[in-house]
Parts: structure tokens; sequence; C-alpha cells
């Protein structure tokens, strides 16, 4: 995720990358190819260079203690999602924050999409009436891209829930709110420790009823993210064929999510402009010392108070 990050801060015009922080071949590697300083922690690369801000691309089980570094250093900090593993430990980030004067900034990239940018507008503005059901689903073959499988250990990430399902259900507060009920069922594949799928449903007394589905699969399937929500006089679908709306009085609409500028991430996605439009915010923010509108504290809060109920 450094690497998608770094490219993508090529293309904002008032921010630069100034130094790397790590100790890995692959961070020795990348300061090379990038011509960047490299530096052992975050003190010390506050201390050599003038840092303006922290962006924490690490694996989730390391993102407190960087995280509380560099606000010591009252740095404003953008952190990769999911910010932790523990409501507790993400207010305490947060109170860290509040406490040094500077931001923290929480990287749920689905916010920037053109796909849930039209979902908040169109539930806000009852374009076709209140929601009535939402489905969300998100499935991807098993992951094998993580330095030691720490993936695949519930200390270190969460598991399939906070590392593949939050991304939908950040979606899911933001647009409707913390659900009032959680209930789910899971399966796994016999000898072994961890769930490869589930269903969730969300409950809300004055609400949608929403349901999701999130896996790592042990199949080689392309990775799949799609979502519709119903409403009173029509239903929106996401899918690989675009966000289309569809009337009850007959007519369809196109809604427009193309990106005008894709920047290659690096990583397993196609080129996109989520990214870009995500920390292009981000550093906005943080030049105005300004909490995020899109990516709210309390909405972090509320993802992690439900992530700790599903196991």
């Amino acid at each position: 995720m450094g690497t998608c990050h770094y490219m993508n801060y090529q293309h904002i015009e008032h921010a630069q990358v100034a130094a790397l922080v790590g100790r890995g071949e692959n961070d020795r590697a990348h300061a090379e190819a990038w011509g960047l300083p490299l530096y052992d922690s975050v003190t010390e690369a506050n201390r050599l260079e003038q840092i303006d801000l922290f962006d924490v691309c690490v694996p989730t089980y390391l993102h407190k203690a960087i995280v509380l570094e560099a606000l010591a250093c009252k740095k404003p900090v953008i952190c990769e999602k999911p910010i932790a593993l523990h409501l507790k430990d993400a207010q305490e980030m947060f109170d860290a924050a509040q406490a040094n004067g500077v931001q923290l900034y929480v990287a749920q990239v689905l916010q920037f999409t053109r796909e849930v940018e039209w979902l908040h507008r169109i539930v806000d503005e009852r374009l076709y009436g209140e929601p009535l059901d939402a489905c969300f689903e998100r499935l991807s073959q098993r992951p094998a891209w993580s330095q030691g499988n720490w993936l695949f250990d519930r200390e270190k990430s969460g598991l399939l829930p906070f590392d593949l399902h939050v991304h939908d259900l950040d979606v899911m507060v933001s647009v409707f709110g913390r659900p009032d009920s959680v209930d789910y069922t899971a399966c796994r594949r016999k000898g072994s420790e961890i769930c490869d799928q589930y269903r969730i449903r969300y409950g809300y007394r004055n609400g949608p009823t929403v349901s999701a589905e999130a896996a790592w699969l042990n199949a080689c399937i392309p990775f799949t993210a799609r979502w519709r929500v119903y409403f009173e006089r029509g239903m929106v679908i996401c899918d690989e064929k675009g966000l289309t709306g569809y009337g009850a009085d007959g007519q369809t609409t196109r809604f427009d999510v193309e990106d005008p500028v894709k920047v290659p991430c690096g990583i397993n996605l196609p080129p996109s402009g989520w990214f870009l439009r995500e920390l292009t915010h981000f550093v906005q923010c943080a030049e105005q010392n300004a909490p995020s509108d899109r990516v709210k504290k309390q909405q972090v809060l509320d993802v992690l108070s439900v992530l700790e109920t599903i196991q």
C-alpha cells in the first residue's frame, strides 16, 4: 500500500514525499529506486527532515505504536485501514491526536469512489425515496500476498472481517448509521482455524435491512465487489457494469462514475482515481488542521465496535 500512496502523491501538486521509514529489504529497495532517504524510525525522520505529515502504510498490528510515535512528534497522520483491531486502541490514538493538537485520518478509500459518493447523494436526497434494503458482497480468493502470512494471524490482522469486510461496513455505517443489531453465520474448511466466508445481517430499528457477504475463498475466483440498495421507488445496483438506477417509473439512469484521472496503484488493483482523491482530501485537511468530513472519527469507532462482535 505504501507504493500505491507514493505513486499517487506524485500527482498532488502541493505534496512531496520527503523520506521513508522502514527496516526491511523492500524498504531499502524502494528508497533507492525513488531517491529518498530511509530512516529506522518516525522520530528519526522527524528530527532530520522537514516533515509536515506522516502516512502509515504498515501491517495492521503495527499501526498503534507507529501512529502514536508520529502523533507525539505533533504531526498529522494518515493511517491505512483498519486503524486498529480494538476499539480502545483506536480511541487511544484519537485521544493522542487531540492531546497533541493534530489530526488523525483513516484511509477508508471507498469513501472516495464515485460510486459511494453517488450512494451518499442518492440516499441523502431521497432520489428514489427511503432505502428499504441493501446488500453488499465482497469476495476474494484466499490472499497470498502478505509477508509471513500475517493476514492469517487473528492477533495481527483481525482476519477477514477487519481486513476485507471493513470496506463495506464502513460504507454502511457512513450511509445508514451504526446498526442496532448484528447477526452472522460463517463457514470454514475442515482443519482450518479461520473462517472462509461470512454472511452478516445488520438490523436498523428505523432503517433498512442490510446484509453482507465477505469471503476469502479457497478457489481461484476473480475478485468481486458489488452492492445494491432497494428504495421505495427503485433500486440502485453497483457492479462490474457501473452504477445503475432502475426507477419504478421505468427510467434507467447510468450514473457517471468515470475517474477523470487514473493513477496506477502498483498493487493488485487497476488504475483509478480513488487514492488520488483520498490523499488529496487528507492533505488539504491537514493543511487546515481540520478533521475529515468524509471519514469521521465516530464513523471509524462505530465500525470497529461492530467488527469486534464478529469472530
